[in-house]
C-alpha cells in the first residue's frame, strides 16, 4: 500500500503547520528547516542573527535571550499594522488578498520553509497565485525602499518563492507609518537555485551537527559573549597550530590599525588647522567640512575653572551601587560582567 502524497496549496507548497500554534509550538516547528528569515543569517548579512547562532538555535541548543525592547516594540507595531497594509494593498491594486493555511514546506525538500504573510488572488482567478511580503520600517529607511526591495527582504521573498512556485511576489512597505510602497518582485531561477544551494548546506551541517565557521560580524560577538558558562579561573589547553597564526594575524591587525588611525589623525590635524577660528569651510561654493564647538563637554575642565557654578549645576542620579553588590553578592555579580579578551603584546611559544 503506497502512501498519497501531501495536496499541495501552491504549485510546490504543502501545509506542515496551522496556523494557530502557540509561540513555543511554532519555534519548535521553525527549527525543522530553514525560513524566509533565516536566508540573511545564513549569507552573512543579518544585523541582529550570525550563522553560528542560527545553526546552535536550530539544534535547539541556544539558551532563550529576551529580545530588545526597541525590536519587541517593532515587531508589535510591525503585527498590527498587518492587516491594514494588506487591505490597502488590496484597494490600490485591485487584487485579492486572503491569508494562508498556515507554515508551508516545499512539496520534495521539506526543509525549505515559509511563513508567507498573504496570498494574493488575479481579479479573473479562484485561486491564489502569487504572495504578498508586508514590511513595516522607519522613515529613514524611504530612500533604499524607493529604489526596489533592500536585499535582505528581498532575498526573503525569493526564498518564499523558492518554496511556493510562484512566479512573482508583491512587496508592500509602510515607510515611517505613513508612506507605502509596493513593489513586484519577479522570480529570478538563478537566485533561486542559488538560495536553495547555499542554504542546503547550511541544513546539510545542522543535521550533521557540523557548525559553520566563526565570522567576524557584531552579531557572533555578541553571541559569543553570552554563549559559555564560565568557569572562573578554567585553563584551555589550545592547539597552537591553531591558536598561534590567530595571535599573530591580530598583532598584525593592531599594527595596521594603529598606522590607520594615526594616518587619520594626521589629515584630520591638517583641515582643523585650515579652519582655524572658523567652524565652516567651504570649498568651490559649497560645505567641504565643518569644525563646530558641539562635542562633549568638558565637566572637569568647567569645574575647575568655574567651581561655584559646578556646584549650582550638579546633581545627583539614582546608580547602581557596584561596589557594594561585588562585595556582598560576588557570584551575582560576577555573572553579569561582560568577558573581556586580554592578550599579552608579545606572543610565547613555549
Amino acid at each position: 500500500m503506497t502512501t498519497a502524497a501531501p495536496a499541495t496549496v501552491t504549485p510546490t507548497g504543502v501545509v506542515v503547520a496551522p496556523p494557530d500554534l502557540d509561540r513555543e509550538q511554532w519555534l519548535a516547528a521553525r527549527r525543522t528547516g530553514i525560513g524566509g528569515s533565516d536566508i540573511a543569517a545564513i549569507l552573512g548579512m543579518s544585523k541582529y542573527r550570525s550563522p553560528l547562532e542560527l545553526h546552535l538555535d536550530k539544534l535547539g541548543e541556544l539558551a532563550d535571550v529576551p529580545r530588545s525592547p526597541e525590536l519587541v516594540e517593532a515587531a508589535f507595531w510591525g503585527h498590527q499594522h498587518e492587516p491594514t497594509i494588506a487591505q490597502v494593498f488590496a484597494e490600490r491594486t485591485g487584487l485579492g488578498v486572503v491569508e494562508g493555511p498556515g507554515m508551508l514546506a516545499h512539496v520534495e525538500r521539506r526543509w525549505m520553509l515559509a511563513n508567507v504573510d498573504r496570498y494574493v488572488i488575479e481579479p479573473s482567478e479562484a485561486a491564489p497565485s502569487s504572495l504578498l511580503e508586508i514590511k513595516t520600517r522607519s522613515a529613514f529607511q524611504l530612500d533604499e525602499w524607493l529604489l526596489g526591495v533592500p536585499d535582505g527582504p528581498a532575498l526573503q521573498t525569493h526564498w518564499y518563492l523558492a518554496v511556493t512556485g510562484y512566479s512573482h511576489a508583491h512587496v508592500a512597505a509602510l515607510l515611517g507609518g505613513n508612506r507605502l510602497l509596493i513593489h513586484r518582485v519577479e522570480r529570478d531561477e538563478g537566485l533561486v537555485e542559488h538560495l536553495v544551494e547555499i542554504a542546503g548546506r547550511f541544513w546539510q551541517g545542522v543535521l550533521d551537527r557540523v557548525p559553520p565557521p566563526v565570522d567576524g560580524s557584531k552579531a557572533t560577538e555578541a553571541l559569543l559573549g553570552r554563549l559559555y558558562k564560565v568557569a572562573p579561573d578554567r585553563v584551555t589547553v589550545a592547539d597552537p597550530a591553531e591558536v598561534l597564526p590567530l595571535l599573530e594575524r591580530r598583532l598584525e591587525l593592531q599594527a595596521r590599525e594603529q598606522r590607520t588611525a594615526d594616518e587619520l589623525r594626521e589629515v584630520d590635524n591638517r583641515l582643523k588647522a585650515v579652519a582655524g577660528e572658523a567652524e565652516v569651510v567651504k570649498t568651490q561654493g559649497a560645505v567641504a567640512f565643518t569644525w563646530k564647538q558641539n562635542g562633549t563637554f568638558a565637566a572637569k575642565r568647567f569645574a575647575a575653572a568655574h567651581p561655584e557654578l559646578a556646584t549650582t549645576y550638579t546633581h545627583r542620579v539614582d546608580a547602581l551601587d557596584t561596589k557594594s553588590l561585588a562585595a556582598e553578592l560576588p557570584d551575582e555579580y560576577r555573572a553579569f560582567r561582560a568577558r573581556r579578551l586580554v592578550v599579552p603584546k608579545e606572543i610565547t611559544t613555549a
